[in-house]
């Protein structure tokens, strides 16, 4: 027998209007051609070019004229190779070069779905009954590139939800990366990638005690040139590479609405999207709150897990995963400690769900089984929906599961409390599958989550519909949690 479960009526779609204006760059000698054009104007014809460029775009853009100005600072090494004086040059001959490097990327073109749902950090002002929460998305743009998107919203005391009107810009933030590394601290880390001792070795011998992201960078480019046939040995010092590219933090404007912050790819290992962010409220030993998220960072062809932090959502911390059991997808974290241990689950072969304990949050080693496909709507492969919740009866995990005509549909299990490596029960039938209004988008017949809340006695799920818009469904908990022990193992 099925739980009865509820479709919200509030659903979210692509919004084409949702633009931010990046940094564009066509290679170096296309870029000191327009440097050399934009140098031979006259004052006349720099002002009559950028004035109705900035009367457009300021209203599509917070600050156009500081974007452009950044973004011709980016490129200043180039105008001494032409024989411009970049210091010279009057602010508005600075923004129109500026404005041949920028271009506007319509962040959720092509999708917006597998959202994650968490309390907001903000409860203030709100009605009994009543929780204000925070949604990140999955949006897709130009090139099938993905990026973290995030809505404000309100559940009432019914369980409804409205969203707040998403703001007026997107913005990118401030990137700051680590200047120096520790050799013995960033070598430590990086065991888990399996470099053969010797060439390890041989790493660490040509660089400093401290030394830069662009060193590293210069040994290891001259050694894949030496092993050039070792397909693994290069591939592996790529991901060494990638470690030093994946630390950085983000920081927004504090004058941004929830839904202008937009975290795009940013180091090499991402180039091609960030998915899937699983976003979990963590309360540590000593209470204090951080709200993580595990996502996937994707180059093209290889896969990384990450990790991101953060406190109030303006300042964001990212940081590689690594180890025997930081592989594939799908890893997610419990909200907090057991047994003196972090606590994951992931998916590291691409079949079945596993579960982690670790003592460091980012090293995860011995990942050991947890479940295998079982019903014939999972049979192709199992994995979560999201990080575990807690409840009296055990650890709600929302799941997915693979089954013919690649169908994906949510289901649901319970761990135990104290030993989430048993499962005490799981849904014999899916919790949620595809209706007729939900088969059609970008990857039909999926239905996805990345993250469910609790409120009112009612599980309230946030998921993607086909990889193309997002929806909401409710399940009265206790009837749930019942269900799940009655079908058992």
């Amino acid at each position: 027998m099925r739980v009865s479960i509820e479709r919200k009526p509030t659903k979210i779609y692509p919004d084409l209007k949702r633009v931010v204006a990046r940094f564009f760059f066509n290679g170096e000698a296309r870029a000191k051609s327009i440097i050399q054009h934009v140098a031979t104007m006259s004052d006349e014809q720099v002002d009559v070019t950028i004035t109705p460029i900035l009367r457009e775009f300021s209203r599509r853009h917070r600050n156009i004229t500081r974007i452009f100005e950044k973004h011709a600072d980016r490129i200043r090494h180039l105008f001494a190779a032409v024989q411009v004086n970049y210091d010279e040059l009057s602010l508005k001959r600075k923004l129109l070069t500026g404005s041949y490097f920028t271009n506007e990327y319509s962040i959720e073109s092509a999708a917006f779905f597998n959202p994650s749902m968490i309390e907001d950090v903000d409860q203030s002002g709100l009605e009994e009954g009543e929780k204000r929460v925070i949604l990140s998305f999955r949006a897709v743009g130009e090139g099938h590139i993905s990026s973290i998107a995030f809505r404000s919203g309100i559940i009432d005391r019914n369980n409804q939800i409205t969203l707040q009107t998403a703001g007026n810009y997107v913005d990118e933030a401030e990137v700051i990366r680590n200047a120096m590394y520790k050799k013995e601290t960033f070598f430590q880390n990086a065991v888990s990638i399996k470099l053969p001792d010797p060439v390890m070795q041989e790493v660490m011998n040509s660089l400093s005690d401290e030394f830069e992201y662009m060193s590293l960078k210069k040994v290891i480019r001259e050694m894949q040139q030496r092993y050039q046939v070792d397909h693994l040995v290069k591939k592996a010092l790529e991901r060494l590479l990638w470690l030093a590219d994946s630390y950085y933090e983000l920081n927004f404007s504090l004058d941004t609405d929830i839904s202008d912050r937009v975290i795009f790819p940013y180091s090499d290992a991402e180039s091609r999207g960030i998915e899937d962010a699983r976003f979990v409220k963590y309360k540590g030993e000593d209470g204090k709150i951080t709200y993580y998220a595990t996502y996937t960072a994707f180059d093209g062809i290889t896969i990384q897990p990450k990790l991101l932090s953060t406190e109030d959502f303006y300042n964001f911390k990212i940081m590689p995963l690594y180890g025997e059991g930081a592989q594939n997808k799908n890893l997610a974290l419990f909200p907090r400690k057991i047994k003196g241990k972090y606590v994951m689950i992931s998916r590291i072969d691409g079949i079945n769900g596993y579960i982690m304990y670790s003592d460091k949050i980012n090293i995860w080693e011995n990942p050991q089984i947890l479940q295998t496909p079982k019903y014939p709507w999972e049979f192709v492969q199992v994995g979560n929906c999201g990080s575990p919740i807690e409840t009296p009866e055990g650890w709600l995990v929302i799941t997915h599961g693979v089954g013919p005509m690649r169908t994906y549909c949510i289901g649901a299990s319970l761990l135990d409390l104290e030993d989430p490596g048993t499962e005490i029960g799981r849904l014999r039938e899916p919790l949620l599958m595809p209706n007729k209004d939900e088969r059609e988008g970008y990857v039909p017949n999926v239905l996805y989550s990345c993250g469910s809340i609790v409120h009112n006695d009612e599980l309230l799920i946030p998921y993607g519909l086909s990889d193309y818009a997002s929806g909401f469904a409710a399940v009265n908990l206790e009837k749930l949690l019942a269900q799940i022990k009655a079908d058992g193992i």
